[in-house]
């Protein structure tokens, strides 16, 4: 290497093309066909263009033809928290679809905070991509209406676009999936059912209890707003809930929990009252978790499922089939939900006598 004429140039900075096709000795068009697989090229030239490449480093720089293009050929994810398993799953079903098609996927955390959905989606637009699949933590999309304009493509995943915003939408039967659940336990004698959900303003959680109220409803049970907990699953809000649940004069029997991180919030704090005088009770609730989680099926939690990477799927190709230039209304999809039974939900109601036995 220390007799080679090139090697000083491209250590100043990434080698180009003219490096490569002054070290091949070919010309600059050569290398042009060689990298971007064209034909025209004799084998034994296209193999010494091969190994200047390989030699110098050479890697392609897209940038110029993008801008030829028009297009970036990436897409931006933003959802709420990649750290939660649903979003996870969600997230590598868009990231398989986008490889699939050839592009590039920039995905983000909104932290359900409106304000850094809306910075992440503008920093996404910015850069150019071409589309935009997004779970929103707000019910303001004006901001997206001058992207819109300018040809950016996008599809709304888990939750609905806020009023006035057209955009293709994916949700999963939230309000079934919870009316499901909760028929379940009262067709196991339950009468006194509890719902622990998240932040009402979230749109799922609202969903799911509209969907908890109309199965009451549909058995001729009252709603009672005393068996009703809502807020993030943080454990010492979980804790004070039950603990406020169990020692009611009519303590509920069964507990239908919002979403997959409240189910083991609920668990975990019905674990730590066991130990304490409210043991009968904790140990002996029905439970029906909505959304699975690792390690339920051995727990043996019943749960209202969900299939966050379908969800993830039919966002991703409703924004590809857009892309590709697909024309028409926008569409709004709901996918079914799953009761898996496992025997936390199969519990009947304990007499009154052990529920309240310490």
């Amino acid at each position: 290497m220390g007799d080679d004429p090139f090697v000083g140039e491209t250590r100043r900075g990434r080698p180009t093309m003219n490096d490569v096709a002054a070290a091949a000795g070919v010309a600059l068009k050569t290398v042009s066909r060689v990298v971007n697989n064209e034909p025209g090229v004799n084998a034994a030239t296209a193999g010494r263009v091969q190994e200047a490449i390989e030699r110098l480093g050479y890697r392609r720089n897209d940038s110029a033809r993008i801008l030829r293009r028009g297009r970036t050929a990436s897409v931006g994810l933003v959802i709420e928290d990649v750290a939660d398993a649903f979003y996870s799953s969600l997230s590598r079903a868009v990231e398989d679809a986008a490889l699939h098609h050839g592009y590039l996927l920039f995905s983000g955390s909104s932290r359900e905070d409106a304000a850094r959905e809306r910075d992440l989606v503008l920093a996404f637009c910015a850069r150019r991509v071409d589309g935009l699949i997004i779970v929103p933590a707000g019910s303001d999309h004006d901001y997206l209406a001058p992207e819109f304009e300018a040809g950016i493509k996008a599809v709304f995943a888990d939750r609905p676009p806020g009023a006035g915003c057209e955009a293709d939408t994916v949700l999963c039967d939230n309000a079934g999936g919870a009316r499901t659940g909760t028929a379940h336990l009262i067709a196991h004698g339950h009468r006194r059912i509890a719902f622990l959900g998240d932040s009402p303003g979230i749109f799922t959680a609202a969903e799911r209890l509209r969907g908890y109220r109309q199965a009451l409803a549909a058995a001729g049970l009252p709603y009672d707003e005393g068996l009703v907990v809502m807020g993030p699953p943080d454990p010492a809000r979980m804790r004070a809930g039950l603990t406020r649940l169990l020692a009611a004069s009519d303590p509920p029997t069964a507990l239908l929990t919002g979403n997959g991180r409240t189910t083991v919030e609920t668990l975990r704090a019905l674990a730590s009252l066991r130990d304490a005088a409210d043991a009968g009770a904790a140990g002996g609730l029905a439970l029906v978790g909505f959304d699975d989680f690792e390690l339920a099926d051995m727990l043996g939690i019943t749960v209202v499922a969900q299939d966050p990477a379908r969800l993830g799927r039919t966002a991703a190709d409703l924004l590809f089939m857009r892309l590709s230039g697909a024309e028409g209304p926008t569409s709004r999809i709901e996918l079914a939900t799953r009761l898996v039974p496992r025997g936390s939900g199969e519990r009947p109601p304990l007499p009154r006598r052990d529920r309240t036995a310490g």
